[in-house]
């Protein structure tokens, strides 16, 4: 795998060796059964070993290593919370949300395969992300593990990314303030990341009292994260993205671009990065991977 655009060469060296490894790691945890389930684990296979940005187990990778976590422990908790976003992305692309065709440079899975098979890939792809997280392989502390699962599954549920895809859904056509639609995009995208920078210190035993400043700047670098994405949605490459672009617009979507402008969605973007990094100042060149993520979530074109 390329090192990526806009990426230092810290981050491009993380982004290749961390999507590497999940796709070794989902390879090994995927095996197609000689059976009627061959059909739904080739298309779970499908949706999540090859492409994507990886960006979740970057940040638990990189939060982990600020507290000297094993990285195998790491990056399995990072397959973890990926698993999760690839099964989030599978039931997006489904004719009944936001019916796409093409999702990291590939067919989407209802396409490649079938709708109901698409529905189960994603139900069986959740499923195996608490498998992970409870396997003592992630971690020798089962309260170490039970805290992980507790993490995921707020940051996915109707408190998180599923709640915020509903209020996606039901702000279509609407005229929401920017309150709402940082509410919104806060659950529906910075959940998911603000989770990948916990779990990264609840392998690292830190108490929640000493995760504070990681908190802020994981909600910060989630809003950027979905302004950058409704960029590119709003004038973005779709050959670069590896995905349709405009579609935002024609479905009436509330965003950050739709609200205040390009020009200002910009600004506020950068002013996010800046604020995310500022949360690190207690840390030195340990936390340079988290400081180039913040960084790279403004400057990618995909």
């Amino acid at each position: 795998m390329p090192a990526r655009p806009g990426a230092d060469p810290l981050l491009a060296d993380a982004l290749d060796d961390v999507g590497r490894a999940m796709d070794v790691l989902f390879d090994a945890l995927m095996p197609v059964p000689e059976d009627g389930r061959a059909r739904l684990v080739e298309a779970m296979r499908h949706a999540a070993i090859g492409g994507g940005k990886r960006l979740r187990p970057v940040l638990v990778v990189a939060s982990a290593g600020l507290f000297g976590v094993d990285p195998q422990h790491a990056l399995r908790a990072g397959a973890a919370i990926e698993a999760i976003h690839v099964y989030s992305l599978v039931h997006d692309d489904l004719p009944c949300m936001d019916d796409d065709d093409v999702r990291r440079g590939k067919p989407t899975v209802h396409k490649a395969f079938d709708e109901a098979t698409a529905v189960l890939a994603g139900d069986a792809l959740q499923s195996l992300a608490f498998e992970i997280l409870a396997d003592p392989a992630t971690s020798g502390d089962p309260f170490v593990r039970a805290e992980l699962v507790e993490v995921l599954a707020q940051a996915s549920g109707a408190a998180g990314m599923c709640g915020g895809q509903m209020l996606d859904i039901a702000g279509e056509g609407q005229a929401l303030d920017m309150p709402a639609i940082t509410r919104m995009q806060q659950l529906k995208t910075g959940a998911l990341l603000s989770a990948a920078v916990e779990m990264g210190a609840v392998l690292g035993k830190v108490p929640v009292e000493g995760r504070v400043h990681l908190r802020g700047y994981a909600r910060d670098i989630g809003l950027a994260f979905q302004i950058a994405d409704d960029l590119i949605d709003h004038g973005g490459d779709p050959a670069l993205a590896g995905k349709a672009v405009g579609k935002d617009a024609e479905a009436g979507k509330q965003t950050f671009v739709a609200a205040v402008g390009e020009e200002r969605a910009r600004e506020q973007a950068r002013m996010l990065v800046d604020q995310a990094i500022a949360h690190l100042s207690a840390h030195g060149h340990e936390a340079d991977l988290l400081r180039a993520v913040a960084r790279y979530i403004v400057e990618r074109d995909r």
